[in-house]
Order: structure tokens, then C-alpha cells, then sequence
């Protein structure tokens, strides 16, 4: 009866052994693993974002609109044209069906529009004027209206003759004068000097 207690006493230890070695044992491994997982979680490369870049063009309006051509020799094109289109805001000095420069504009904004018709380049023309009213001037301008009223210019300049960026930086992309068309420094140069009196002028 005593060696049948021992017996069964042993055997239930034994059993308990095991199971306490088998439970400590499944839960070292699973606790590896978990460990495993984070390491493996916290070494793991993150991902890299793709990242798309705007290239934003820059517009010189110091320069030449089409730097890569030449501006037209009017005595060898003695039927040109001027077209100015408001809503383009391009300049383009053409003849016949042949447009042979474009010119970057911009136009008089809401409230001061261009006038758009037929007009023609009058005999007033010069280096520089300055509106107190507006608070603005500009340089190298010809009159195509009104006799001084409505002029082709450069982009604008303030009471110091400095010119003024901000709005400079808008040429060819928005109609912001007050009536007149801005050109860059160089377009309106070369019209000062070439343009001749009488070209006929097309606003629209």
C-alpha cells in the first residue's frame, strides 16, 4: 500500500516537472520570439517617400522674350504689325501671316483695361516718365493711343526709378497695369528705338 503511495507520489512529481519544465520552456520561446519581433521591428529600413519637385520658370524681365532670336530688322519687313493679346498677354510683331517675334506682356487689369481695337504707333515716344497719380512710372515708351495716354513700356519703376519687383515678376503672366502694356527692359528698348511711326496695332 506504502510503495503503491511512493510510487504514485513519484509519478505525479514527475508529471509536475515536466509540465513545469514544458510551460517554462514554451513561454522562453515564444518570449524569444516576440523579442525577435520587435528587434526585427526597430531594425527594419523605413521606407523612403518619394518625393516629386515643381520646377518653377522664372521669368527675366530684364531680358530679351526670346533670347535665342533675333529681333526683326523693320527695313526688311516693311508691312509689320503689332498684335497685342490681352488675354495671351503676348506681344507679337508679325507680317502679313508670319509672326516673327513674341513679346511677353502684361495688360491693364479690371477696372483699367487696355482699350482693344485698330490703332497705330503715334510720334510720341521716350526714355522715362513718372505718374504721381499711380505712384509708378516706367521707361522707354511709345504711344499707340490718346497721344501719351496709352503707351508700350518697360515694366514698372517707382519715384526713385528703381524697378518694382513684384510686380515685374507677373510679366507675361497676369494683366496687372493700369491700362498701359508692360514689356520687359529689353523688348521695350528695342521698340523705343526700332518701331516705326504709323505700324498698325491690333489690341484684342
Amino acid at each position: 500500500m506504502n510503495s503503491r503511495i511512493i510510487m504514485g507520489t513519484t509519478t505525479v512529481l514527475a508529471t509536475s516537472v515536466i509540465v513545469v519544465g514544458f510551460t517554462k520552456y514554451w513561454q522562453s520561446k515564444h518570449a524569444e520570439k516576440r523579442i525577435n519581433h520587435v528587434t526585427l521591428a526597430k531594425s527594419a529600413k523605413p521606407k523612403k517617400i518619394a518625393t516629386v519637385k515643381t520646377k518653377v520658370q522664372s521669368i527675366d524681365w530684364r531680358a530679351p522674350s526670346m533670347p535665342n532670336r533675333s529681333y526683326p530688322d523693320v527695313n526688311k519687313h516693311p508691312n509689320l504689325s503689332i498684335e497685342v493679346s490681352t488675354k495671351a498677354q503676348r506681344v507679337y510683331l508679325r507680317e502679313n501671316d508670319q509672326t516673327l517675334y513674341t513679346m511677353r506682356a502684361s495688360t491693364g487689369r479690371a477696372g483699367d483695361a487696355t482699350p482693344t481695337g485698330q490703332f497705330e504707333i503715334q510720334p510720341e515716344r521716350g526714355l522715362h516718365f513718372y505718374n504721381q497719380q499711380s505712384g509708378e512710372g516706367a521707361n522707354y515708351w511709345v504711344s499707340f493711343k490718346d497721344h501719351g495716354i496709352y503707351l508700350f513700356h518697360s515694366v514698372p519703376v517707382d519715384a526713385q526709378g528703381h524697378y518694382v519687383v513684384n510686380e515685374a515678376n507677373e510679366l507675361g503672366k497676369q494683366a496687372n497695369s493700369h491700362g498701359c502694356v508692360r514689356l520687359s527692359i529689353a523688348d521695350a528698348k528695342w521698340l523705343y528705338e526700332n518701331i516705326r511711326q504709323h505700324t498698325p496695332v491690333t489690341v484684342s
